[in-house]
């Protein structure tokens, strides 16, 4: 991710402070996040659930 668009992100959700306190800081909690988010496998067919429902009075 390059400089630009983490300054954009980071002004967009806020955190414009941070940017200008610790730009270390939220740079690398960007590149990590996009990091993270690469790992994230999608679903084959968007309508299945990433985890079973969760019911009440189940797996206790």
């Amino acid at each position: 991710m390059d400089k630009e668009t983490i300054e954009l992100l980071a002004r967009r959700a806020g955190l414009a402070k941070a940017l200008e306190k610790f730009p270390d800081d939220v740079t690398a909690s960007a590149k990590q996040a996009a990091d993270v988010a690469q790992k994230i496998k999608r679903p084959a067919d968007p309508r299945a659930e990433p985890w079973p429902p969760m019911r009440a009075g189940t797996g206790l």
